[in-house]
């Protein structure tokens, strides 16, 4: 299970948001350096939380910073796609769990919301995670982009004009 561990938490959360937005960043076609929102969401993650070490990379993850008592928090703007936060800190939680570092929770913090939301492996998750994972694999070793997801958040994507001009 830990030597196929090539997934970035940017790719896990944007298999559940889009997979042509996965497709494409997978492939280094990067448009969040043209979007104001993506901005926005940076200038909350700096300017939030600003005593902690922050962005810890370990591995293929990047966290945005662990507490002194060990829990893993991710900073995000707003709970629009929470699942795809979840399943992103999730995913975190498993890969420190192979690398044997055990009993760890997540919170996603909400810091313009001034809200958290406890995140734990449940049983069954792990199993989700691979399946995640293969599918992630599958969808990016396709020659062809995904098609487009036409969905009221593509609007706000940093991918937008890629896909709809």
């Amino acid at each position: 299970m830990l030597n196929e561990l090539i997934i970035t938490g940017t790719q896990i959360n944007y298999y559940f948001v889009c997979k042509r937005e996965l497709w494409l960043f997978s492939h280094q076609i990067n448009m969040e350096h043209t979007s104001e929102l993506v901005e926005l969401g940076k200038l909350i993650h700096e300017g939030s939380y600003q005593r902690e070490k922050k962005e810890i990379q370990i591995g293929p993850i990047k966290i945005d910073f662990i507490g002194n008592d060990g829990v893993v928090h991710e900073v995000k703007k707003t709970p629009a796609v929470e699942e795809a936060h979840i399943w992103q800190l999730k995913y975190y939680l498993y890969y420190l769990q192979c690398q044997r570092i055990e009993n760890v929770h997540g919170m996603i913090n909400y810091p313009k919301l001034k809200q958290t939301v406890r995140i734990d492996l449940e049983n069954g998750d792990i199993e989700r995670i691979e399946e995640i994972i293969n599918a992630i694999k599958e969808i990016i070793q396709r020659e062809e982009v995904p098609g487009v997801k036409n969905a009221r958040i593509c609007q706000k994507c940093s991918y937008y004009d890629l896909c709809y001009i």
